[in-house]
């Protein structure tokens, strides 16, 4: 069984200020750093940092090497899986045309962000390259996806076809999602915005019995910040409170509970343990400032 993540690289430019940007203010920055980002990098770097066998498929431009880089020392595998010479470098091609994407974030004193995304190479995949990644998969593999590239409707159509169990992480929501066929999601990873989004239900257990309804066969994991995560199915229902830590930037927490959720549910683990220690691995990323770079070793977690 191999976790293939379909999914963005970006360079995340972070502002330190003391509260957001307001509309026609200009503010000072307190500090400034890069980061490597994009929801799908973040993701990759949580499955491998917590031991699973992660493959990341998504695209570049030349400013990007960096994060492949990043990816490889985390443990991230950016080749296809028994793949000829000719191939090993499928899994992540360069746009010489084409910036890498980027982020401008604003990390505020009380450690909540802000986030302008600008797409770039994150949004040129085209069919080809569809088909020859995905030919690499097959029955019973896992699909991790997010919004943050395009041809996701495509992606996980084509997983889907092949045997594929797949995970979905909805964001940004916005149209692209409405034409996923959602009955084709195993699990569907969302915090309170997107489910209402997805429901038009604000309460949590409302929004979980309603995405159910339509679609019975999926575990919903609905993350709730500082309040934890309601999981649900159709077989079981179950809670797990926030690990109570000093936020220093809650970019990337929801990405590191999702990498880390998902390992231990490919490897059979109970919702009440994978929720757990996912809840645990976000807890000690946001201590810490960046995104992949906060995200923490299973050791660190369950050591």
């Amino acid at each position: 069984m191999k976790i293939l993540n379909f999914g963005s690289l970006n360079i995340d430019n972070v502002y330190h200020v003391d509260d957001f940007v307001q509309p026609g203010e200009t503010k000072k920055s307190l500090s400034f750093q890069m980061f490597p980002g994009g929801k799908g990098l973040n993701q990759s770097v949580a499955l491998a940092r917590a031991g699973a066998d992660v493959y990341h498929a998504g695209k570049i431009g030349a400013d990007g090497q960096w994060l492949v880089d990043l990816m490889c020392q985390s443990g991230v595998c950016v080749t296809a899986p028994e793949s000829s010479d000719s191939l090993t470098a499928f899994a992540l091609v360069q746009k010489a045309d084409c910036d890498t994407g980027k982020a401008i974030i604003q990390v505020s004193d009380a450690g909540q962000n802000a986030i302008i995304l600008y797409d770039g190479a994150n949004q040129t995949m085209d069919h080809r390259f569809v088909g020859e990644v995905l030919g690499r998969f097959g029955k019973g593999d896992i699909l991790v996806l997010q919004n943050e590239i395009n041809r996701v409707p495509e992606i996980l159509d084509s997983a889907w076809d092949r045997g594929m169990r797949i995970a979905l992480n909805p964001s940004p929501a916005n149209e692209v999602i409405r034409q996923c066929d959602l009955r084709k999601v195993r699990w569907l990873l969302l915090n309170e915005i997107e489910g209402e989004w997805l429901t038009g239900k604000k309460e949590p257990e409302d929004i979980a019995k309603s995405l159910l309804a339509s679609y019975p066969d999926m575990e919903v994991v609905l993350t709730l910040g500082s309040q934890g995560v309601l999981y649900q199915s159709c077989e079981k229902k179950c809670y797990q409170k926030a690990f109570k830590v000093d936020a220093v930037d809650t970019t990337g927490a929801g990405d590191t509970f999702t990498g880390y959720f998902l390992k231990c549910a490919a490897e059979g683990e109970s919702p009440e343990r994978a929720l757990m220690i996912a809840s645990r691995a976000a807890s000690i990323a946001v201590s810490r400032p960046g995104a992949a770079v906060s995200i923490p070793y299973w050791d660190e977690v369950v050591g």
